[in-house]
């Protein structure tokens, strides 16, 4: 895979699949305006009718904070109430959480994640929900985004071990590391991708029985707008896996592996 030559998507490559896997939640976020008149209670009515099995989680609503400043006198700030924006709605068994916002649409699976059929099928039965109350003229961005949380076992401190590239202490300064955060955002070239990948530690909670965690945050989205074809999407979607699954599986270790067998 060269760095200066297009990027060579191969969706039949195997990566293998983890029993456990260490996705604590994967999300699809469409960006797609509505352009029906989109108004809280007919949004709920056709929601709770149409999605047995889903309940009314929360509405959210949009503000805009707003700050003055003139010469001689003090600074004045006002919160603006821009109106609804949407609604969550949540599966009975608290596993998948979905948005209907007035720009777009979110799906989310928590853990534990079962599969990418099981996800993108649930996913593309509410989007067809979600085109039907919106009717979106077309898509202005797609993002897939898996968070992963990597438990390292009692007493090790060695990260290394675990994900690469992995943080160092400035030249031969060998100090240990209490936190570290590294983000990358990268091209992928040849195709409308990019993708934004997040290494952080997750302190140790005694009270929640966890010990020091690593998380690997990897967030693949386009770079161009799409029509609304389905077709289109569900391949758009099957290349950001790839390029996921080729980010995650590059940025563990093969002890990390054994972690999830």
């Amino acid at each position: 895979m060269s760095i200066s030559g297009t990027v060579d998507i191969r969706l039949d490559e195997d990566f293998g699949h983890f029993p456990r896997p260490p996705i604590v939640e994967a999300v699809i976020d469409i960006r797609a305006r509505a352009t029906k008149v989109f108004e809280e209670s007919d949004v709920r009515t056709h929601l709770e009718m149409t999605l047995i099995g889903y309940c009314f989680l929360d509405s959210q609503r949009e503000y805009q904070h707003n700050l003055r400043v003139e010469k001689g006198k003090p600074a004045s700030q006002q919160l603006q109430d821009l109106g609804w924006r949407g609604m969550r709605i949540q599966s009975d068994d608290k596993k998948h959480v979905s948005q209907f916002n007035r720009d777009g649409y979110v799906f989310s699976r928590l853990s534990p994640y079962e599969s990418w059929q099981k996800f993108s099928d649930e996913e593309a039965r509410l989007w067809k929900i979600f085109k039907t109350l919106a009717d979106p003229s077309d898509i202005l961005r797609v993002g897939l985004r898996f968070i992963n949380r990597i438990p390292l076992p009692p007493g090790e401190q060695r990260i290394e071990d675990f994900i690469h590239p992995a943080p160092a202490p400035p030249g031969n300064f060998e100090l240990p590391f209490i936190n570290y955060i590294h983000h990358d955002t990268l091209a992928v070239p040849g195709h409308p991708y990019a993708i934004n990948v997040i290494q952080t530690v997750q302190p140790a909670q005694p009270s929640a029985g966890d010990g020091i965690a690593l998380i690997l945050d990897i967030d693949v989205f386009t770079t161009e707008g799409i029509g609304l074809s389905d077709e289109t999407l569900s391949r758009r979607l099957l290349e950001m896996r790839w390029l996921k699954n080729k980010v995650f599986f590059g940025s563990i270790t093969d002890r990390t592996k054994e972690l999830f067998k």
